[in-house]
């Protein structure tokens, strides 16, 4: 049983209960334990939104929901295992309940899915219902499981939720990703070429003379589009923020004052890579994607294969790549590697690309924001005699850089 009191904020705590049972229960019994629930949330929703708004309090009630939804998605996929819903002459168990709790159909197919997937899952299943791991996280794993990886799902199961317990939900994605290579690879390297051959752009003028559109693109070639499209973005943002601290006379002008949104920075960034395509000279050398060979214990452990954004790809995926990329090699030691000499101020070169290979994104536990739009800090600041090196290095975004100024970023736990 959860309990969360809030004594001197009410005249009356408020408690978050949810029941166990150790032994089979009744119906009668069970109606009771629903009703004590329904009490409990009654109780929530009439408090004051502040007395329940400190974070150890919102980490509780979250890990509750999770749990609550593990029973409702478990007792869902039961009653559609027993055939009680065609009584009333429901054609399934999703029309019945999408009827009576007027669901949309696609959210109750979800819990079903995720019910029927608690049943080979035990493991999941028991963190799910204990709230150490939440819906998304069985969902991931029931799509690891197919006829080719059952008997390494079952013997690695436990491993796995270990990661969906400790990780950050993208980390343990990754991991996942990675499993499933050691798993299926011949599955993975199937994926990939589907992705692949999912590629489509379609562009095409209204009768107002509008153009519209939509791209599918697969992992790398989105992550060159889009990182071009990102960089042409941000230099027009600069520009833009410029221009209204010109017009406005301040210096921190809204995102209201600029004269065009992020949409249509974008549209514009889009049309000026097309415009710069144009003035490229037939024959000019054709800048080549970077691949960054990672030499450490991953790697040498086992395989290692992401783009920048954390994206993992089946080691196949790169072949059609490697004639026309660039390769570097980033041996990640203490120490080594340093292009500049200690005592100079800032990162730059091998240094500062060192780091952004080791760190991938902002330093700050609550921010992921990609090494491409962070800054490299000093962790003992320059002015108190801290060095430019590698091991005094990380990568922190704008915001948590500027914020360090008033508090320090927390060590990564």
């Amino acid at each position: 049983m959860l309990v969360v009191r809030k004594p001197g904020l009410v005249d009356e705590p408020v408690d978050v209960a949810v029941g166990a049972f150790d032994e089979p229960v009744d119906g009668s019994r069970f109606a009771a334990a629903a009703a004590d629930l329904a009490t409990a949330v009654d109780r929530l929703a009439a408090a004051a939104p502040a007395v329940v708004a400190d974070g150890a309090t919102v980490v509780a009630l979250v890990r509750q929901a999770q749990r609550l939804a593990a029973v409702v998605a478990t007792a869902a996929a039961s009653f559609d295992r027993s055939g009680a819903w065609g009584t009333d002459g429901a054609r399934s168990a999703t029309a019945w309940i999408a009827t009576r709790c007027r669901l949309p159909a696609g959210d109750v197919r979800r819990a079903l899915r995720l019910g029927r997937a608690a049943d080979v899952l035990p493991v999941a299943a028991g963190a799910w219902l204990a709230g150490a791991i939440g819906a998304r996280h069985v969902e991931a794993l029931a799509e690891l499981c197919n006829d080719r990886t059952a008997g390494s799902l079952a013997r690695d199961e436990a491993l796995l939720v270990e990661h969906a317990g400790s990780l950050s939900y993208p980390g343990f994605r990754r991991s996942c990703a990675y499993w499933s290579q050691h798993a299926d690879p011949d599955g993975c390297e199937e994926g990939d070429l589907r992705r692949r051959s999912r590629r489509a752009v379609s562009l095409h003028q209204t009768f107002d003379g509008v153009w519209i559109g939509q791209m599918t693109l697969d992992p790398i070639s989105g992550a060159i589009v889009g990182g071009e499209l990102d960089r042409i973005e941000r230099r027009m943002f600069e520009d833009d923020l410029a221009e209204a601290r010109n017009r406005l006379r301040c210096g921190a002008p809204g995102g209201g004052d600029l004269r065009r949104t992020t949409a249509q920075r974008r549209a514009d960034a889009l049309v000026e890579m097309a415009t710069r395509s144009r003035a490229v000279l037939e024959g000019a050398r054709r800048p080549g994607p970077l691949f960054s060979v990672l030499v450490d214990f991953e790697t040498l452990h086992g395989r290692i294969c992401e783009l920048a954004d954390g994206t993992v790809l089946a080691p196949g995926a790169l072949v059609p790549w490697l004639t026309q990329a660039d390769v570097e090699r980033a041996v990640l030691r203490p120490g080594r590697r340093v292009e500049v000499g200690a005592a100079s101020r800032f990162f730059t070169g091998a240094t500062r690309r060192a780091i952004e290979l080791r760190d991938r994104t902002c330093a700050h536990p609550f921010c992921d924001q990609p090494a491409t739009t962070c800054q490299v800090d000093h962790i003992v600041p320059w002015a108190l005699g801290g060095p430019t090196t590698q091991d005094n290095g990380r990568l922190l975004c704008g915001y948590h850089n500027r914020q360090r100024n008033q508090r320090p970023p927390p060590e990564p736990g």
